[in-house]
């Protein structure tokens, strides 16, 4: 989608300009006209540097969406319009989500539902969120959908939270070790041991490595550089192929800890989400299709997609699951079990997603405990590590002398 500046006339005769994205000069015309706007001009908006910088300080964030659907879900509940509710948020949002709620509410006024409109933003509003606003608008419970799809944004959004600000911390002391090493290899060691060669001793074998590390990170850095560029890179096309997607699905979910926390955190999110999908009359075939689509990882992903299938065919939902052991663990296929006989599935899966939701937390904060020593210890035989290898050999230097 391209973005462009139009200057138009209201039905009062006062000249407005603003911004639209649409795939041509024409459609974009189309969407101002729509507002019932009279075009005077529609230019194709330039990318330059301050433009690129504007636009990742106001992308659209999940948060920006949890609040949009808060807001939203409020006002529809207070029985207020849709058209009138997306006005009122149009002149409440920032700058770049108002764009994107003066293409909904354009598109609604012409006459299409609300889900349909969303489908032209699928960057904002994903496959799932467009299906049960879909479910809500068939079943004439939006404003309940709209409550549940807020409420469960809003718990998605602390539990993420909570997981980054366990991990922050951890990976901030990496990410300062990793420069300090660099500064130290590429800046400090060479003037240090420069003082030993000019005195000809015999240097520790310690001392000597390092020397050799930090001539090769002087000599060979942009070396270095482009291989690690290179390599960057052909990992990503390689991530994006299946074979390479689900390779590193398996790396990640064989790691310790670290692949069972991952796990669970998408666990957590997939039954959220389903329960959400029920609840909302979302049939279970669709709701396990759409979730599939978004789920990050694809053993997970594949796993769903083959238990539709077995749903297709007629077999429970439970036996569906539990032929997937490597993707999904015996408390979801037995806790669907009871969901199943008491006809409760949407209230099992949100206990069940709460279950996951509590191990995920007490292993990131296991993670975080384990972490933390580990980098100490780490940081410690580094700094030894360099006083023996620059201290030591001044030390011989002196006493020699």
């Amino acid at each position: 989608m391209k973005k462009f500046t139009y200057k138009a006339k209201d039905a009062q005769g006062k000249t407005l300009t603003g911004k639209v994205e649409a795939a041509s000069s024409d459609q974009a015309a189309k969407l101002v006209r729509k507002r019932g706007y009279t075009v005077i001009s529609i230019d194709e908006s330039k990318i330059n540097i301050s433009s690129l910088f504007g636009l990742f300080s106001s992308r659209i964030t999940r948060g920006d969406v949890a609040i949009f659907t808060r807001q939203l879900a409020t006002m529809v509940n207070a029985g207020l319009p849709i058209v009138e509710a997306l006005s009122i948020l149009q002149m409440q949002s920032k700058s770049s989500f108002q764009n994107v709620i003066s293409q909904i509410l354009a598109d609604v006024e012409g006459g299409e539902s609300l889900s349909e409109s969303l489908k032209s933003h699928p960057k904002v509003f994903g496959p799932t969120y467009i299906a049960l606003i879909k479910a809500g608008e068939t079943g004439g419970v939006l404003d309940k959908v709209l409550n549940r799809l807020a409420d469960n944004m809003e718990r998605e959004q602390e539990f993420r939270a909570k997981v980054k600000g366990a991990l922050i911390y951890p990976a901030i002391i990496v990410i300062g070790m990793i420069i300090v090493s660099f500064i130290m290899m590429i800046f400090v060691i060479p003037k240090l041991t420069s003082l030993y060669t000019q005195f000809d001793a015999e240097l520790p074998i310690t001392t000597k490595i390092l020397i050799t590390v930090s001539d090769a990170s002087v000599r060979f850095w942009p070396v270095l550089l482009i291989l690690l560029g290179v390599g960057g890179w052909f990992f990503s096309v390689y991530k994006k192929t299946p074979a390479g997607k689900r390779k590193i699905g398996e790396i990640l979910f064989n790691i310790p800890i670290i692949g069972e926390l991952q796990k669970e955190i998408i666990l957590a999110e997939l039954t959220r989400t389903l329960s959400l999908m029920v609840g909302s009359g979302v049939p279970i075939l669709e709701g396990l299709q759409v979730t599939s689509e978004v789920i990050g990882n694809i053993i997970i992903s594949e796993s769903l997609q083959d238990a539709a299938k077995q749903i297709e065919k007629g077999f429970p939902i439970a036996y569906s699951f539990a032929k997937h052991p490597d993707a999904f663990p015996y408390i979801l296929s037995q806790m669907i079990a009871v969901g199943e006989e008491t006809g409760k599935m949407e209230e099992v899966l949100m206990k069940v997603g709460h279950v996951f939701e509590v191990d995920s937390e007490q292993k990131v904060k296991a993670l975080t405990s384990t972490i933390e020593p580990v980098v100490m210890i780490i940081l410690g035989i580094g700094v030894a590590f360099l006083v023996i290898s620059v201290i030591l050999p001044i030390y011989n230097l002196t006493t020699v002398l």
